[in-house]
């Protein structure tokens, strides 16, 4: 499925279309270059959820848990991993097989660890579009 997104406004649109259908147990991956608006899609994804709560980027925490909404939301920041033991450190396979949901930005960084069946997103800019317009592949 491919989605076009002419604003940041759209980008949390269709975030939040995608969070009110995730259910538990998915892991979706989240990809794209830095400023794409992955922070965006993942605000809208929350409030698809229900979460109530202020949504940050985990970058330095590695993973964010969110509890105020239908399900439990756990939101992973990989750029800075710098190997998969990392990941195990803090118990990745506890939220990947838990009864919540994970989206993992970066997820491309430690794609040896994602789960089959894993719904990967990607974001990209095409500046021919305009400064503003993205193309969001959900596969």
């Amino acid at each position: 499925m491919i989605y076009e997104s002419y604003s940041s406004e759209d980008t949390r649109k269709i975030g939040n279309m995608i969070g009110e259908k995730a259910k538990k147990g998915q892991i979706y991956c989240l990809i794209g270059d830095l400023g794409v608006g992955k922070t965006v899609f993942t605000k809208g994804f929350a409030q698809g959820l229900g979460i109530s709560e202020h949504i940050t980027s985990p970058t330095f925490m590695i993973v964010n848990e969110y509890h105020s909404g239908r399900l439990v939301f756990n939101h992973f920041d990989v750029y800075r991993i710098e190997d998969s033991d990392e990941m195990y450190e803090i118990g990745y396979e506890e939220y990947f097989y838990d009864e919540g949901v994970c989206l993992v930005e970066w997820a491309n960084l430690i794609d040896e660890l994602i789960p089959d069946g894993a719904i990967w997103i990607k974001i990209e800019k095409d500046l021919e579009k305009g400064l503003d317009y993205r193309k969001i592949s959900v596969e």
